[in-house]
């Protein structure tokens, strides 16, 4: 785990190398100011000139100011090298989840994926940040005042190896029984996390329904768990404190006691007054090292199970690979072969979403697929662009395995319009380039007339240059699914899928999106998933998806007079006059 971190180091290894170094020379200034104040009292008890408190005094101020300075350039360090390491972290997670396939992320679930990147990570920075400063320091701190106290209270120092047992049983203690639950609440965190993200993303639908109150309940019950949680884990560090005060006060009362006795009756032989003040001021170094020792320890034991959850997402291979060699970078046409395919989501799971499926599209043929809600329809697509690897059999794209292709260059290929779709933050223009990077203005336009989607976007004050709000917020849903379309066909690719796209646009705009395609990109294969039949009656053949299954494959004619769902389903939708607008 340590390794894996580590490597999110890099650059800002000099830094984290110069904390420690700075840390240790700002410990030793800070151990030998005592020596120096108890033999400066020892002086002026010995009845001392001025000059020679004159001599101590400039000797400390300087002793002291570069304490000061090594202390602010370890500071000044130590953040520079958290700060870069939680950047650097943060860069690397990011840059391995867009590697994850769709079956990695199902693994992690979204909600987790962004715990894991925010609250995860400051907590391993923060961790970070104390191991290499405060945990060089403290036991540096703890070493040298040890010594020195030795050297300068003799007997009387053996009075910290009796307290330190007793704090660090007590700090293993708490340890012990807080770890569990830290690993417990990152996990309630994902669950927190999934409340708010469902909440915000079907904001509109809580407010039709005024869901308000079961959200708030919802959410109020999410953010109680993380704050019990919490709370048990917080009383059982609260035990520090008075472990820590009850240490400290009796090394106090202790050294004054016995300090006190030792000095009057030894005459100042054995311990004079100048060794018990610094005796005391070591005490304080001490204790207070150890308790800065019982936060590391706390720091580090939060900071472990959210280390645990970025390790795991550091260390997932995704399930999908281009071939180490000759893989393959150009798609021969658009011909589209499943040969005899079954597909399942989980590895663990039971049934088969996808069930001996033998399907042979050719190079630029229309084909429509419609079924029930379930039948796996958007499943059998995804295998064409290697979403997701067939579990069962092959899939072929261009006569080829679509396993032989490099990925990059697949994708490239099969433009996707799916179920959801998805606009970003930025420009028209800019949301249009997703497809193609270079595309020019011209090909913009001309993919959004086939689209359909030209029209309203003159419409607008900006044109192609209106600001899009995240999630396309500020575009309707038929305006959002014809953008989509049109960054699409920017791919130029061989084969089209289009996912329930056209579900949000009138049927009018539906058939000349559909009439377009046949005109303009006839070479094209276009794949067409719809719950309408109007949206698929016109191509050359139809499928028809039940239980995973392909259940029929024909015409629009040939099917209504032979399969009774898709009859069915044309029936229903018509009954209603819905034909009148074909």
């Amino acid at each position: 785990m340590v390794r894996t971190l580590a490597k999110s180091i890099r650059e800002f290894k000099k830094p984290s190398i110069l904390t420690p170094i700075l840390v240790s020379f700002e410990v030793v200034l800070e151990c030998i100011i005592p020596f120096l104040i108890a033999n400066l009292v020892n002086e002026i008890k010995a009845g001392c000139e001025m000059q020679v408190i004159v001599r101590y005094g400039v000797l400390l101020i300087v002793l002291a100011g570069l304490s000061l300075f090594f202390g602010e350039r370890a500071g000044s360090a130590c953040a520079t090298a958290s700060c870069g390491f939680a950047r650097n972290l943060r860069r690397d997670m990011f840059y391995k989840i867009q590697e994850y396939s769709f079956e990695n992320i199902d693994r992690f679930s979204v909600p987790s994926l962004v715990t894991r990147l925010t609250t995860d990570v400051t907590n391993v920075q923060q961790a970070y940040m104390m191991i290499i400063r405060t945990a060089i320091r403290s036991p540096l701190m703890l070493i040298f005042s040890f010594a020195m106290a030795f050297i300068m209270g003799g007997k009387m120092a053996w009075i910290f190896v009796v307290v330190i047992p007793i704090l660090g049983v007590g700090l293993g203690l708490v340890i012990r029984k807080t770890i569990p639950i830290f690993r417990r609440v990152f996990r309630k965190y994902d669950a927190l996390n999934n409340s708010i993200q469902e909440n915000i993303r079907g904001m509109r639908v809580v407010k039709s329904f005024v869901r308000e109150e079961y959200e708030q309940q919802k959410f109020g019950k999410a953010a109680d768990n993380v704050r019990d949680d919490f709370t048990r884990a917080e009383r059982i560090l609260a035990f520090n404190g008075p472990l820590m005060q009850f240490c400290m006060y009796t090394v106090m009362v202790f050294t004054l006691s016995f300090g006190s006795y030792t000095v009057i009756t030894s005459h100042g032989l054995d311990l004079d007054v100048g060794q018990m003040s610094s005796l005391l001021t070591y005490s304080f170094q001490i204790l207070s090292s150890l308790m800065m020792l019982s936060m590391v320890f706390v720091m580090i034991t939060m900071a472990g199970e959210s280390a645990e959850r970025i390790v795991e997402v550091l260390s997932e291979e995704s399930t999908l690979h281009s071939p180490e060699k000759n893989a393959l970078k150009t798609v021969k046409d658009g011909s589209v072969d499943f040969d005899h395919v079954s597909f399942k989501y989980s590895r663990t799971a039971e049934l088969m979403s996808l069930s001996d499926v033998d399907l042979h599209i050719r190079s630029g043929e229309v084909i429509g697929v419609i079924g029930g809600t379930g039948s796996s329809k958007s499943s059998l697509v995804q295998l064409i662009p290697r979403l997701y690897d067939a579990t069962v059999g092959t899939v072929r794209v261009g006569g080829v395995d679509v396993r032989e292709y490099d990925l990059e260059a697949l994708r490239d290929q099969v433009a996707v319009v799916l179920q959801k779709n998805v606009l970003f933050s930025g420009t028209i223009k800019e949301n249009l380039r997703w497809g193609n990077p270079n595309a020019t203005d011209a090909e913009m336009e001309e993919a959004c007339r086939l689209a359909q989607a030209d029209e309203f976007i003159r419409q607008f004050p900006d044109g192609y240059d209106t600001w899009i709000e995240q999630g396309g917020t500020n575009v309707s849903g038929g305006q959002k699914q014809r953008l989509c379309i049109a960054r699409a066909l920017l791919k130029k690719p061989k084969i089209l899928i289009l996912d329930d796209s056209t579900s949000a646009v009138d049927t009018r705009t539906d058939a000349l999106i559909r009439q377009g395609f046949r005109d303009y990109i006839p070479e094209t294969t276009k794949i067409i998933i719809a719950q309408r039949t109007a949206s698929v009656q016109d191509a050359d053949r139809i499928i028809v998806m039940d239980a995973g299954r392909i259940q029929d494959i024909g015409t629009h004619e040939e099917l209504l007079k032979r399969n009774a769902i898709y009859r069915e389903v044309y029936t229903s939708q018509n009954r209603m006059g819905d034909g009148h607008e074909q």
